[in-house]
Order: structure tokens, then C-alpha cells, then sequence
């Protein structure tokens, strides 16, 4: 599966015969669930570095029911793979304990030693997140399952007790499907990306403050994410009909910003799979969303997200990714059975690719679409969200009302700062619709659209 080709360009530019000479017969990191009688998935949903060696879980797409031969992965410093536990589930959360010198992976405790101890209690739930703990941060953690419990976790003991079922909570009707979680400036947020029919409104993005629950969005969300310091900015990605959404808590108030996107692909709530952010450089973020890797900077300057910007297109799908031994891995989910409604997936499986951070900038060249609205009614002067327009080649939008004579201001914030300034003004005249073509090497930080008239609206910027 990953022999020559992949392995090769994985180890920093070195050669194949020195690959071949430093690792005689080039080990397959390739992993596999049982071919059946069920058949189901074997995605990497977890990668951790930890106590020498690489950590990986396996999960299928819901419990033994679907599928077994999943488990925990010990990755070696020569890329030998061994599974150490089968556990046949759905996991894709990781968190180290500090205090503790705990590394939590699937429904493992992993200490600083490299022995490992299976939470029996986690079983049949499906992990997708685990979190710092608000009060008792150096004794307790949380879990987050994909059905929307929330569960802290004695760090010792490994005991957990159950906090909130937040689909009673939320009174969400919708299949849940929650994924992402993190703690920082006081709260728990967590994503749910039950999104399975267009238009539906009822997946979410939650706070928590320990006292009371809040849902920020019905929309579908997917990683929440940042570090524990540097102002603890809490990074949140989504997506609805019109674009990506992606969400910044700077400082105790959410900044909201949108994103063009890749692919269409990822848009089902069970076509996501673990969209990530992850520092894979040192205080350098690496995102994931809908086909786009983008830089992150971490930190918010002048009370604003500044360092967005596009690396590469792919159709990958990335459960997760690390940084080990100098080299850039990445989880994978190739390819999936599941209950053969794909009738030649054959055996479950999945690969994980070794390379460089800098390798993803010879991926497919950055480009998207997407925008603030779709069908959407605004108001006159109420500005769209910013829209990222930094880093791609051609741009053009195209704009379209319900009324003859709309007229728009096209806005830039070069800076990245939150400082606007009129690009230019858009009568869409009797045919309600008109479209722009930017100069060739145009370029600014974000974009918006305030409209002038009253209207249902679409913005749609098409980067190519």
C-alpha cells in the first residue's frame, strides 16, 4: 500500500537507497480492519506522538456491531507498526495530561513510560474529543462522545461520571454527531456536524461556562481548537450552504469569518471525518477544511485573526496529523466498505503518509469558491462576513437580488486588521444580476459585501 513511492518522499528528501539501506524492506504503515463478516471502516481517527514512539486508533463507523480489528497502534522510531490492543469502536480524540503525564487517545491512558490502560467504561461510546478540565484541571479531564455526552474523567482512577447528555439539553431532533471540543478562557466549546440534508439547522457549536449551556450556531461544526496560551484564542470551523465557516473567541467575544472551499465532498456530516487543526511546527498552526489546507498563526493581533492563508487543495481524507521525528504524518481513511454500500471497497483499510510540512506546497494549487450569502436576506448597510481573499490567483464574484436596481459596496480590509475600505460600488440594474472580475494580482486580507438595498441576496467569489 505505502511502499517506495509514498515511504521515499516521506523521508526528507533522503534517497531510495539510503531509505532502503536505513530501512530494509521499507515497512507498509498501512493498517486494516478484519475483512468480516462485517465490514465497516478503519480510519486512523487519532495520532499522537508519546513516550517514544507514535500512537494511533484505528474505529470503524459505530461499535463491534460494524466491523472488528480495530484497536491502538505503537509506531516505532524505524516506522514499524505494531497493534498493541484491539478495541473494535469510534475514537478520534487525543489530549496529553500534563499534570499527570497522561497522554488520553481513544479510550486509552497512555503514561510517560509508554504503558498503556484501556477505560473499559468507554467501550461501547464513541470518543470524539477530550478536554481540560475547568475547576480540577490537574485531577480530571473531559470526554466528549459522538452521541453528545459529556463525561469528566478522574485522570487517576480513570472513573468517569456523566455531566450532560447535550442532545436533551440542546433539544437537538437531529442525529447527533459530535466531534471537535476545547477548553479555554473560562469555557468548554464543542462542535456537532450532524448535517445530513441541505438547509437543516440543527447540528451546533456549544459553549459551557460550568454553570449553563449555550448554543453559538445551529449550523454543522467540526474542530474546535488552540493553545494553552498565548491569549488562548479558540479556533472553530464549520460550514454551511454559502461557505466555511470559521469562528475565533479572541479575548472573550467570537469574531466570525468565512472561507471558500475546495470541495463539495466534505459537505455530509459523515463525509467530514475529523477535519483538524494542529500545530505540526513549533507555535505554527496547520488547518484543515473542505479540501484546503491553510497557515494558522495562533495569536490574535490588534484583536484580530490575521495569519489565514491557503497552502494547497487536496481530497484527502485527514482524520488527523503530527508532527514525528522531523517529518509531517497524516492519518487516512482508504478505503471503506461500510456494509459494502461500496460494492469495490473490498477490505477496510487506511494509510498513514509520511513527508515534509513544506511537501503540501507542491499539492494541488489553492483555489475555491464560496462566499457570505446564498439566497440569503440582508439589510441595508448590515456588512457581510469577511470573506478570506488572501493567497489565491484569479478572483471574480458574482452577485444576485430578488429586486432590480439592488445596489452593493464591495469592501476590503487589506491590513487584516478590521479597517475597511470602499473597493467598489455594484448596481445590479434590471437584471439583478452583475458580476466583478478583480485586476490580476489583486489581493487583500478579507472581503465583504454591504448591500445598500434591502433584499434576498447571493455573493459567491469563485477563486481560480
Amino acid at each position: 500500500m505505502h511502499t517506495r513511492r509514498n515511504f521515499v518522499g516521506l523521508l526528507a528528501g533522503a534517497s531510495a537507497a539510503l531509505a532502503q539501506s536505513h530501512f530494509p524492506g521499507l515497512p507498509n504503515i498501512g493498517v486494516k480492519a478484519d475483512t468480516g463478516p462485517a465490514r465497516s471502516e478503519c480510519g486512523i481517527g487519532a495520532l499522537m506522538p508519546w513516550a517514544d514512539a507514535l500512537w494511533a486508533v484505528t474505529y470503524n463507523s459505530h461499535t463491534e456491531s460494524t466491523g472488528t480489528g480495530l484497536g491502538l497502534y505503537r509506531i516505532d522510531e524505524i516506522l514499524r507498526a505494531e497493534r498493541v490492543h484491539v478495541s473494535n469502536g469510534t475514537h478520534a480524540n487525543r489530549l496529553v495530561h500534563r499534570e499527570s503525564n497522561q497522554c488520553f487517545i481513544g479510550p486509552y491512558a497512555i503514561d510517560i513510560r509508554g504503558n498503556y490502560r484501556f477505560i473499559r467504561d468507554f467501550k461501547n461510546h464513541r470518543l470524539t474529543a477530550t478536554m481540560r478540565h475547568l475547576t480540577d484541571p490537574a485531577n480530571r479531564v473531559y470526554m466528549l462522545t459522538m452521541e453528545g455526552l459529556l463525561f469528566e474523567v478522574d485522570v487517576h482512577s480513570l472513573k468517569p461520571r456523566l455531566l450532560v447528555d447535550l442532545v436533551k439539553n440542546m433539544r437537538i431532533a437531529k442525529r447527533p454527531h459530535f466531534k471537535g471540543g476545547f477548553t479555554g478562557q473560562g469555557r468548554v466549546v464543542v462542535a456537532n456536524n450532524g448535517f445530513y440534508q441541505y438547509g437543516e439547522n440543527d447540528a451546533g457549536l456549544f459553549e459551557w461556562d460550568g454553570k449553563s449551556w449555550n448554543r453559538l450556531s445551529g449550523k454543522p461544526h467540526m474542530e474546535c481548537a488552540g493553545r494553552a496560551d498565548m491569549g488562548i484564542v479558540i479556533f472553530c470551523t464549520g460550514w454551511d450552504e454559502s461557505s466555511s465557516l470559521f469562528w475565533a473567541l479572541v479575548n472573550g467575544r467570537w469574531q466570525k469569518y468565512r472561507l471558500p472551499r475546495a470541495s463539495h465532498a466534505f459537505m455530509h456530516a459523515w463525509q467530514t471525518e475529523w477535519m483538524r487543526i494542529r500545530e505540526v511546527e513549533t507555535e505554527h498552526f496547520l488547518m484543515d477544511m473542505h479540501g484546503l489546507f491553510f497557515e494558522l498563526q495562533p495569536i490574535a493581533f490588534e484583536n484580530a485573526i490575521w495569519g489565514v492563508k491557503p497552502i494547497c487543495q487536496h481530497l484527502r481524507i485527514i482524520p488527523d496529523y503530527c508532527a514525528f521525528r522531523g517529518l509531517l504524518a497524516l492519518a487516512g481513511n482508504q478505503t471503506s466498505p461500510n456494509a459494502d454500500n461500496n460494492p469495490v471497497g473490498g477490505q477496510p483499510q487506511a494509510g498513514l503518509w509520511f513527508g515534509k510540512t513544506d511537501d503540501l506546497w507542491s499539492w494541488g494549487k489553492p483555489a475555491g469558491w464560496g462566499g457570505p450569502w446564498r439566497r440569503t436576506p440582508v439589510k441595508a448597510g448590515v456588512a457581510s462576513e469577511p470573506f478570506l481573499m488572501t493567497g489565491f490567483d484569479k478572483k471574480m464574484v458574482h452577485l444576485k437580488a430578488d429586486r432590480a436596481g439592488a445596489i452593493f459596496d464591495i469592501e476590503i480590509d487589506f491590513l487584516g486588521n478590521g479597517e475597511w475600505e470602499k473597493y467598489e460600488t455594484v448596481n445590479l440594474g434590471a437584471r439583478r444580476y452583475a458580476r466583478r472580475i478583480f485586476p490580476d494580482g489583486f489581493s487583500a486580507h478579507w472581503v465583504r459585501i454591504v448591500p445598500k438595498t434591502t433584499c434576498t441576496a447571493s455573493a459567491e467569489f469563485f477563486y481560480t
